[in-house]
């Protein structure tokens, strides 16, 4: 996945290098839950996190334009196959000192640019976690609209959870 740019923000591959600013970000319990995964307990499991998982094509750094760091991530990946309407699926999440600036609504719609334009998606999907209130108001601020409610294995935090899921069209998107 090529970088994308943004008024604020780059959106890049993820390299080793950034494994200090994973670790720091990611190990902060208040990131991790509420997404899905466990918090990182030592910078290896972060650098393992950029080998295993964030290098992966689709999967993108959020860095603030001129600083370079990364502060959180953003990914593209193929939607639940419990869902009939096959699709993209936008997930992200981003370290708490930047909660509350309008980063990842800004990355979530320089992606949809990306998925609607380039790659020519008819629709696209968001969802978030039961309790994960920021994430749903960025999913809404972004245009989706609910979908509906899906009962899911959440394997990293070995429990089960309700995930509402949200939707849009290429359509819908034009109007925005």
């Amino acid at each position: 996945m090529r970088v994308i740019e943004t008024e604020r923000l780059v959106l890049r591959p993820w390299r080793e290098s950034d494994a200090e600013s994973l670790y720091e970000y990611a190990k902060d319990e208040r990131v991790g839950p509420i997404a899905g995964w466990q918090p990182h307990k030592s910078l290896e499991d972060s650098l393992r996190a950029i080998r295993e998982v964030l290098s992966q094509d689709g999967c993108l750094a959020v860095t603030i334009k001129g600083d370079g760091r990364a502060v959180g991530s953003i990914a593209i990946f193929q939607h639940s196959d419990t869902n009939p309407q096959k699709g993209t699926e936008i997930g992200y999440w981003l370290g708490v000192p930047f909660w509350g600036r309008g980063y990842i609504p800004e990355a979530v719609k320089a992606i949809m640019k990306y998925c609607f334009e380039e790659r020519g998606e008819t629709i696209l999907w968001c969802g978030h976690y039961e309790g994960n209130e920021k994430s749903c108001r960025v999913i809404k601020k972004c245009g989706f609209t609910y979908a509906y409610t899906d009962i899911c294995e959440v394997s990293q935090m070995n429990e089960t959870r309700r995930e509402y899921l949200y939707s849009i069209t290429r359509e819908d998107w034009e109007k925005l």
